[in-house]
């Protein structure tokens, strides 16, 4: 059994923990102020109270979207698949706005064209493969999870560097495809178990999910990331000194 890391009168100031596993983490008699935490949080107990109940709520409270996301009625997630696809046009248009900020990177986090090339890696993963069973390659310019054997493989070209418009073609594309199955795909279909290709491609562990599991991933991942690149636009923006129309504010 591997033992536990145990942190005693250390000082983590400014520590920073990405795409760590802190499930069961304590924290007893730490300071701790101007912290963030974003990621895949449940049963969070602070000071005695869980909070991680009061969190859901408020951002279902801010992004209503993430309500239909949850839906398993056709016409809820085509409704968030549309409204999905409106929040990131709009993201789409601050970027043009302010020529070269999609290649800005904010804390080391993935600069906003990055990020739309994940999505399209996203799309092909876990929509085209999961949800339809296509066996095609992803498109070239996709950015998947940096792991081998996934991270370069199956048509992925990591030595691509698009420009931003054939970016936005592809994901709008890509967002046209999803929206127009959502708009005939039936309760059943959803239901029913995912035709993953019997291959090495990722993700490798979506075998044995529902469509709507599957589905449920790529509108998640679709929100999320839009809402890490509003983050970060926002970041640079205030910076600067301008506002979302890329004048001085």
């Amino acid at each position: 059994m591997q033992s536990m890391t145990r942190f005693v009168d250390e000082d983590l100031h400014d520590a920073q923990f990405r795409e760590c596993d802190l499930t069961g983490a304590r924290m007893i008699g730490v300071v701790m102020h101007d912290a963030v935490i974003d990621g895949l949080v449940t049963n969070l107990v602070v000071n005695g109270v869980e909070v991680s109940g009061y969190v859901e709520a408020e951002l279902d409270r801010r992004h209503p979207v993430r309500i239909l996301i949850r839906s398993d009625q056709p016409t809820d997630l085509h409704a968030a698949a549309r409204q999905l696809h409106a929040a990131w046009a709009a993201t789409t248009d601050r970027i043009r706005r302010r020529p070269g900020v999609e290649r800005v990177s904010v804390n080391d986090e993935w600069t906003a064209g990055q990020t739309m090339r994940h999505l399209v890696f996203v799309h092909d993963s876990w929509f085209r493969r999961c949800c339809l069973g296509s066996t095609d390659t992803f498109t070239p310019m996709g950015i998947g999870p940096a792991v081998e054997p996934y991270r370069e493989a199956h048509g992925l070209d990591l030595s691509l560097d698009p420009a931003f418009d054939e970016i936005v073609i592809r994901r709008e594309d890509q967002a046209a495809e999803l929206e127009h199955w959502l708009g005939a795909v039936t309760p059943e279909r959803l239901a029913a178990r995912a035709p993953v290709p019997d291959d090495d491609a990722w993700p490798p562990y979506a075998r044995g999910r529902s469509v709507r599991e599957c589905l449920r991933t790529v509108l998640n991942e679709i929100f999320e990331h839009h809402r890490f690149c509003v983050r970060d636009l926002d970041l640079i923006e205030a910076q600067d000194g301008t506002d979302g129309s890329g004048t001085l504010a």
